[in-house]
């Protein structure tokens, strides 16, 4: 069970953050009120939220999933792969130190880079994907960090994704979201798959808190599969997030 979650709110500047995609610019009075809905969503499932400012100097700092990856025994500070975001970790070390106690908080070292979309947590065993943004040397300092507090990790070899989490999502009860490049990949072969259908696979990207799922608004045959399984689905547009490469899972951390 999850008690808290971080976000940060969007800065204007996200118009020009970083994107593999062909939608246009966000429009940011669109995504500060689908922030504000997400919020909206993530206290309807019971956590505390800290809502951290908007920072202008880091277009994607509203995607604070990739700065740290926060477990129920330590944190890990991270160390962006991408060039433009390294900054951004300086301002949430004080903000993860006031959850986590210093002695409890681990960091990637260079040339070490490991972003917390590439990080997957199954209990105390966390899957990372290995991408143009998480390096191998990134994941074996987050390994040795798991195995000194007694958790586990392995490495996933990413080919056509952005990120481990942009085509699946664990929602818990051993039920897997999985979509594309994961669909034979045998490292998954012992959850429950649910496959994202064809031209849903943005919908793939869903996070599982306290018992509700949170799904992104306009993939119904996702929702329809995810309530079939019981949960309570509650949908959040995000589309202002999906223009510059983000989803669900990478506008907060929870913990």
């Amino acid at each position: 069970m999850f008690t808290h979650v971080i976000v940060k709110k969007p800065c204007r500047a996200m118009i020009d953050g970083i994107t593999t995609a062909d939608l246009g610019k966000p429009d940011y009075q669109l995504a500060m009120k689908q922030h504000g809905d997400y919020i909206q969503a993530l206290e309807q499932c019971g956590v505390q939220v800290t809502v951290l400012e908007a920072d202008e100097a880091y277009p994607d700092s509203c995607f604070v999933e990739d700065t740290a990856v926060l477990t129920r025994k330590f944190a890990l500070i991270t160390n962006p792969g991408a060039p433009s975001r390294k900054g951004e970790i300086a301002s949430m070390i004080p903000v993860i130190e006031r959850f986590y106690p210093k002695e409890a908080i681990e960091y990637i070292q260079a040339p070490g880079t490991l972003e917390g979309g590439d990080i997957m947590m199954v209990g105390d065993h966390f899957y990372i994907g290995i991408s143009a943004r998480t390096n191998r040397e990134g994941a074996q300092q987050f390994i040795r960090a798991l195995e000194k507090y007694g958790m586990s990790g392995e490495m996933v070899p990413l080919h056509t994704i952005l990120h481990l989490k942009t085509g699946l999502s664990y929602i818990e009860n051993n039920n897997l979201l999985i979509s594309g490049e994961f669909l034979d990949n045998p490292t998954f072969s012992q959850f429950h798959h649910l496959k994202v259908a064809a031209g849903e696979e943005y919908g793939a990207n869903c996070i599982w808190v306290n018992g509700k799922v949170l799904v992104p608004a306009g993939y119904p045959q996702t929702q329809k599969a995810i309530e079939a399984l019981g949960y309570e689905v509650l949908v959040v547009d995000t589309s202002e997030y999906r223009k510059i490469d983000g989803g669900l899972s990478c506008l907060s951390l929870r913990f």
